[in-house]
């Protein structure tokens, strides 16, 4: 690459931190050795569950044909080949379905298992359960296994315990335990198993043999399957006895095998997970009505209560038991057996404090208990966050929750005397410091001395009674201040209590997008509807001002809350989620932060991108900041090679984004690489056309309007273009004109491009390109003392602030020249003749006329001691002898006088002269104009 090439790449990556030049998918076509050599590599790029992704998007891309009609993909060789290269890299991976899974979507990781079941040779049309495995080569058997595991594990992974509609084992179940029967060593592919099916020479049967492949032992095998069947059957069995049963004796065998195992290579299972079944499935059996109780270790209520504190520490069991347990005795409320609210209440402060320490957000559930909290509660809850810190030494991170939790509680509180109950507990006066104690107390007295709310208890959330003595004119104070979504919540119980009206209308600046307020003020709920719009209406305020860590909180809660009845506004809140993300993250970036976005926020992007639900709110906004995140941190193989034709049809941004990327790859490229720029250029020119300008509605939505009938703006048409007047970076690769130059609205591209480039320099200010473009717009809209600020500028970054030479492709003529006017323009004529000299032929004609105006605002004579062309000080002595201004003649005579500037001095020396002056007069007027 030349030098020039070079300077073009570091230019264009400059504003961005740079990363290693990605391995493109299509190299692996080419090269054959390619990716053994890649999945070698200790850190490769893309990894490897990214390739599997590349390869099998490019081979499943559908075509188009001549009547632009959408076709299935092709059958031939290179999307075989590609599909073999996914493949591969499973094999390489020795088929992790714990990887695999964390890393693929279900619907590709269900192509990549259906190409394994094609290549294994799997008999097509015939249903797994009636395939008897120990019939088939090793390899097919194995293909069928792990096709089976997977639909298993995913139901499990994507669902919590719950009743089984039907009775009996589903008959995914049953391919699974015909092979645990199989006493036999089992084979899976490999890289080199599937090089020889793709070679076709498995016609001497070698990838068909009892040996072909990867050994894995029988005990290995049946480990991990006994696993799986495991959490399939203690999913479908909650209630049904016999299939729990069946759940603990999979596991039982599980834990056995582990045991037995000298090596563990291939079997990847969650230990931990592992234990928490084992005890939810110990069980015991009542004669009468058969009915089943999960005991983990309980022998009563009180024990049920025991084992969840003693979990705090030991944390085996799963999150989601634990709630299921608290749901199941919440159900037996419903259906009306008494003596089970103190029990409810106690699991939900025991799961409450599980969330704690683990850095969860609190249960509605828990908060709701706050509310109106007994004595009797307020120790238990003092007691239970005791028993769950580790007696020896609790982690820092323990106790930074615990200390969290107990400043929450103190804020709930609204009864004065539960609140020195926690505040003069041992525990609390561990874990806080005394500042932060006095301080909490004191918020608390005062908060006292303004709400006193009903000690009556509370029969339910939405049935708050509130004392006679709120005022509501001061809860809604509260309202419009509070960021915390709990305390937001807790103020619109009490003013429903008191009024019934729309509160979300109690500020004015509380805004949501158009685009959601009809889902929103169409929810029945009169609370739940004002809760929803004030935490959207706050957290979009909050990524406003960037407060990002207020805007999860108040999204977080939202989401939650609307989880519980509605699909719809879960969606919209998550994408809302997204976009706040994405914010965060540029917002890092701006202010200098050179890190990478997670792989999990970038495949959500792409997710939102590729997203299709029909009936759904879109808000604009979110699809324009995604396809802008993804040009940011040059994600441009997804937008140039891995997005799907039907979505670049159907979504414009994702089409200009698609050629801004393409253009951007293809720019150190060959001549070839115009034709992406054409598209481009095509594009924009279209947008900026005054017959189809595009303008935002008051809803937020594109829409069309027709020419303008304001003739004001930047520049008006008789006017030279801007386009030809403001030079940058690539010109080259763009056409060099305009079919119908009229169509298109110069003021809307002159306004683009000032407020690009402008934010462009904020990103990077040292790029001397961009700062030249700035002040070519300003030198075209006549703002000369910017522009020349500019000019300076951009020498200054490249000539370590003139101490050497600025390079001629930065100060060119026609830099110079407009440096020449900008003096001109603001009346410093010596400043004039002075860059006269900087062209390559020197201008005597301008410099001799700026020396001849009298009404000069810059020093005069004080530049003397920059000019080095002896003609032009000649001009100046007469000049100065014909007005008879004595002194400054002989100023110039004396500047002539000087030896170095000797017209027969060698022409290094004549030079060396030169530029010894141009520094120290690039340096004076830095310092004038910056």
């Amino acid at each position: 690459m030349s030098a020039e090439a070079a300077d073009r790449v570091a230019a264009v990556t400059s504003s961005r931190p740079g990363t290693p030049l990605q391995t493109s998918w299509f190299e692996f076509l080419l090269d054959d050795s390619l990716l053994e050599k890649h999945l070698q590599k200790s850190n490769p790029d893309p990894a490897p569950v990214q390739l599997i992704i590349q390869f099998l998007e490019q081979a499943s891309k559908p075509s188009v044909n001549e009547q632009n009609q959408v076709q299935p993909p092709a059958d031939n060789r290179r999307n075989r080949t590609l599909k073999l290269l996914a493949l591969k890299v499973a094999a390489h991976m020795k088929w992790d379905l714990e990887v695999l899974e964390k890393g693929l979507t279900i619907p590709v990781l269900n192509m990549l298992l259906n190409e394994l079941l094609c290549v294994s040779k799997v008999p097509p049309g015939v249903k797994h359960v009636d395939l008897d495995l120990s019939t088939l080569p090793p390899t097919t058997a194995m293909a069928v296994i792990i096709y089976n595991r997977w639909a298993i594990r995913t139901i499990v992974l994507s669902s919590f315990p719950e009743k089984q509609t039907k009775p009996g084992p589903h008959q995914i179940n049953i391919v699974l335990e015909g092979a645990v029967r199989l006493k036999k060593d089992f084979y899976v592919h490999t890289m080199r198993t599937l090089d020889l099916l793709a070679a076709d020479t498995a016609a001497n049967g070698e990838t068909e043999s009892s040996t072909a492949g990867l050994r894995i032992s029988a005990d290995e095998l049946h480990c991990q399957v006994h696993y799986d069947l495991g959490g399939i059957f203690f999913h479908q069995g909650c209630t049904d006895l016999p299939i729990y049963e069946k759940a603990r004796d999979h596991f039982r065998q599980t834990k056995e095998l582990l045991k037995k195992l000298d090596s563990t290579v291939h079997v990847h299972l969650d230990e931990k997970r592992l234990a928490g079944y084992w005890n939810a499935c110990r069980v015991d059996i009542t004669n009468r009505g058969q009915k089943m109780v999960c005991k983990l270790h309980f022998n009563s209520l009180q024990a049920v209560i025991e084992a969840f504190i003693k979990d705090n520490i030991s944390r085996s069991l799963p999150n989601h038991f634990r709630r299921s347990v608290l749901r199941e005795f919440l159900y037996k409320v419903q259906q009306g057996e008494s003596g089970l609210d103190e029990v409810c209440h106690k699991l939900c402060v025991c799961n409450a404090v599980r969330d704690t320490l683990e850095g969860e957000i609190l249960s509605v559930r828990f908060q709701q208990l706050l509310l109106k909290p007994s004595k009797q509660v307020v120790d238990f809850i003092l007691e239970v966050c005791t028993r769950s810190l580790e007696k020896d030494r609790p982690s820092e991170a323990s106790r930074r929750n615990m200390a969290n939790f107990l400043k929450t509680l103190c804020e709930s509180l609204e009864d004065l005397s539960l609140v020195f109950v926690v505040s003069s507990h041992k525990l609390f006066m561990e874990l806080l410091k005394e500042e932060e104690r006095k301080v909490l107390v004191e918020q608390m007295r005062k908060r006292s001395a303004t709400i006193n709310l009903s000690a009556k208890p509370l029969p339910s959330f939405y049935d708050i009674p509130a004392s006679a003595s709120v005022n509501i004119g001061q809860l809604e104070q509260q309202l419009i201040l509070s960021l915390e979504p709990r305390r937001i919540r807790q103020i619109l119980i009490e003013l429903h209590g008191l009024a019934e009206r729309p509160f979300w209308r109690v500020n004015s600046k509380w805004e949501v997008p158009p685009d959601y307020i009809n889902v929103i003020l169409g929810i029945k709920d009169n609370l739940t509807k004002d809760l929803v719009y004030i935490l959207m209406a706050k957290g979009l305020h909050c990524i406003s001002i960037k407060d990002f860590a207020h805007a999860r909180q108040l999204f977080s809660a939202c989401l939650e809350l609307v989880t519980e009845f509605s699909p719809k506004l879960r969606q919209v809140m998550l994408n809302e989620i997204l976009l706040l993300e994405v914010r965060a993250h540029e917002a890092m970036a701006a202010e200098g932060s050179k890190e990478r976005p997670p792989p999990d926020l970038v495949s959500r992007v792409r997710g939102y991108l590729e997203m299709r639900i029909h009936d759904l709110p879109l808000r604009q906004v979110v699809g324009e900041e995604c396809v802008a995140f993804m040009l940011n941190w040059r994600e441009n193989d997804y937008l140039t090679l891995q997005v799907s034709p039907s979505l670049v049809m159907n979504n414009p941004y994702i089409k200009l984004g698609q050629l801004l990327a393409s253009t951007c790859k293809e720019l150190p490229g060959p001549k070839e690489s115009r034709r992406t720029a054409k598209e481009l250029w095509d594009v924009v020119v279209q947008i900026c056309s005054i017959s189809i300008q595009h303008k935002r509605n008051s809803d937020g939505r594109i829409g069309l309007i027709k020419q303008r009938e304001s003739s004001m703006g930047i520049l008006h048409r008789y006017d030279d273009d801007i386009v030809n007047e403001v030079t940058a970076e690539h010109l080259s690769i763009w056409p060099s004109s305009l079919p119908n130059i009229q169509a298109v609205d110069v003021e809307a591209v002159a306004v683009t491009v000032k407020e690009l480039v402008s934010y462009a320099l904020t990103l990077n200010p040292n790029n001397q390109s961009w700062l030249i473009t700035q002040a070519d717009i300003y030198f075209v809209t006549n703002q000369y003392s910017a522009a020349l600020n500019l000019y300076l500028q951009a020498g200054a970054v490249c000539s370590d602030f003139f101490t050497k030479a600025v390079p001629p492709d930065i100060y060119t003529d026609q830099v110079l020249k407009r440096m020449i006017k900008c003096c001109s323009m603001l009346n410093c004529h010596t400043q004039v003749a002075v860059l006269c000299q900087f062209l390559r032929e020197v201008d005597y004609m301008t410099a001799f006329k700026a020396l001849q105006e009298q009404n000069s605002h810059d020093a005069m004579d004080s530049f003397y001691d920059y000019i080095w062309d002896v003609t032009i000080l000649e001009y100046l002595t007469h000049i100065h002898h014909k007005r008879g201004e004595t002194e400054k003649r002989q100023i110039a005579i004396k500047a002539i006088g000087q030896t170095e500037l000797n017209t027969s001095n060698p022409e290094e020396v004549l030079q060396l002269a030169a530029q010894k002056r141009k520094k120290r007069f690039l340096q004076a007027m830095a310092k004038l104009y910056f």
